[in-house]
């Protein structure tokens, strides 16, 4: 089930360029974070159904009309058998450009094995690191535990992720992550693991953006925006470590 489609230009620079990303964001989602600011889409599932074909159709389209530079595939993690086979179907009838596997980390090390060779570049985030905030806020007290080995996976996969001579992504990683309210020590737990446990040149997005959303209001701890203090140290943490960051 597809919910929209078409190029997208609020992604990491090195996934726009100039022509945008080529989204496509899928129904629903395996998590059920209080704060999703795409609830309608996660939750509601809005969207249209599809084949194989169509998405194939869709993949195409993106790659020959709007002339995007990559494929990205938003909580594409429920669908992975639908995108093995539309991809098989859009590379045979010419489809290059980079694929992009753009979800939330809380991923199997046996699907992602299924897409090795075929997803070029992943854009996972790393949410949490204990399982307190993962249960009280997703609903997955292990996803610190499924999403670190996910992405020791995708590192093996496709390394660190490498830029073309006009600053375009095409293969690797790109590790994002959100730091929340309150949320220091998790973000220094997310930030050591990926200057530890991943290529060094990993490229980390460490993002300011939150926001109270859908059930965050019920949570008084999350029921406020970011503090630039607690930005900043986290940058300050994230610069430390000499993580490769994204701008």
């Amino acid at each position: 089930k597809v919910s929209s489609f078409g190029p997208h230009f609020g992604e990491e620079r090195e996934l726009v360029g100039r022509t945008g990303s080529g989204t496509i964001f899928f129904a629903h989602c395996n998590l059920r974070c209080v704060f999703c600011q795409n609830y309608q889409l996660s939750f509601g599932g809005d969207g249209s159904f599809c084949t194989s074909e169509d998405l194939a159709s869709i993949m195409l389209l993106i790659q020959d009309r709007y002339g995007c530079g990559n494929i990205n595939f938003v909580t594409p993690t429920h669908f992975v058998p639908q995108i093995l086979e539309a991809t098989y179907i859009a590379s045979q009838n010419g489809l290059a450009i980079p694929l992009v596997y753009n979800c939330s980390g809380y991923e199997s090390v046996a699907t992602l094995k299924l897409l090795d060779g075929i997803i070029d570049i992943y854009m996972p985030d790393l949410k949490y690191s204990s399982e307190e905030w993962g249960r009280k806020y997703s609903g997955a007290p292990d996803y610190f535990e499924r999403a670190s080995e996910a992405l020791k996976e995708m590192d093996r996969q496709v390394g660190g992720l490498q830029l073309d001579d006009h600053g375009l992504a095409y293969h690797g990683l790109l590790v994002r992550h959100l730091v929340m309210p309150g949320g220091l020590e998790e973000a220094k737990a997310i930030l050591y693991f990926i200057a530890r446990e991943l290529s060094p040149d990993t490229l980390v997005n460490l993002m300011d953006q939150y926001y109270p959303s859908y059930k965050a209001f019920n949570y008084p701890e999350l029921n406020r925006r970011l503090t630039r203090n607690e930005f900043s140290e986290a940058l300050a943490y994230a610069e430390d470590l000499g993580l490769r960051l994204a701008i």
